[in-house]
């Protein structure tokens, strides 16, 4: 916490130490958890898939009647100087819109716009190798399609989690799977088919490059899954902007396919950490 400190924050306009960033008390964000962000990974000082990431921002926001007080290209420059600045070989950055100033705590006024950057850590080998466990809730969120800033199940759910040595929890409704807190969920399936759910979810950038890139060479498709048929799965992964793809080996107790991480999806994390480098290079050029 210490290093972040350093950090320069935009705020309003503003570039400022991050512990000089600060929002009044009345502002919607901590009155009512009103508000939406965003989140992107930057490389090498460059950001990865930032138009997608810029488009489903400005939706959100205005899925919630908030208007972005810059264009896209405005707020491009702006991500560029705080990335310069902040000079972080490897970082992730969240852009907050927040619910503004409200006179009577609870219809919005014109919104704060927060940017930050912090060093970002990538799943370690080890963890990739070995696949990790999740727990299975049933819970719909408002708005799925809505990047809000409420996550208050998930973090209500961590101890949950940890009790069961879990590290995602995987929401489901009236016995259809839908999406991790964070995450996008993917089944193989015997004959190689990958399945990702198509409804009630926030569509991901890095699932969207990931089917992008399986449909080069299997079967994808967008449907609902039941939560038996996921425990019948020949392998499961998460997907998200921090993680990449990151291989499901047990849900709620109960081995996935050979318990191990599968061929596919290890695949799949190679592609794409080769389709990010191919960016980078095309950003620099």
């Amino acid at each position: 916490m210490e290093a972040q400190s350093t950090l320069q924050v935009f705020v309003n306009g503003d570039f400022v130490p991050a512990q000089q960033a600060f929002l009044h008390i009345s502002d919607l964000a901590i009155q009512r958890g009103y508000g939406v962000f965003d989140f992107f990974k930057a490389d090498k000082h460059k950001p990865l898939f930032l138009n997608d990431y810029l488009e489903r921002f400005y939706n959100s926001a205005s899925l919630m009647y908030l208007p972005v007080p810059y264009t896209k290209d405005e707020l491009r420059q702006i991500l560029q100087k705080l990335i310069s600045l902040n000079n972080l070989e490897e970082s992730g950055v969240k852009m907050i819109l927040t619910g503004g100033y409200s006179e009577n705590g609870f219809d919005p006024a014109a919104p704060n716009l927060i940017i930050q950057q912090q060093p970002l850590v990538l799943p370690s080998k080890e963890k990739v190798k070995k696949g990790i466990s999740i727990i299975t809730h049933e819970y719909l969120r408002d708005l799925p399609i809505v990047k809000s800033i409420n996550y208050t199940t998930g973090i209500r759910l961590l101890h949950h989690m940890r009790e069961q040595n879990a590290e995602e929890v995987l929401y489901f409704n009236s016995g259809i799977i839908t999406e991790f807190p964070r995450c996008n969920f993917f089944i193989v399936t015997e004959d190689n088919t990958l399945v990702t759910p198509a409804h009630n979810i926030l569509k991901g950038i890095t699932r969207k490059n990931v089917m992008a890139l399986a449909a080069k060479k299997y079967k994808v498709v967008e449907r609902d899954i039941t939560l038996q048929e996921v425990k019948q799965a020949k392998e499961t992964f998460l997907t998200s902007t921090t993680k990449r793809i990151l291989p499901i080996v047990k849900i709620d107790g109960e081995v996935i396919g050979t318990g191990k991480p599968g061929p596919i999806t290890l695949e799949l994390l190679q592609d794409l950490m080769a389709l990010e480098q191919e960016v980078l290079a095309e950003t620099v050029r």
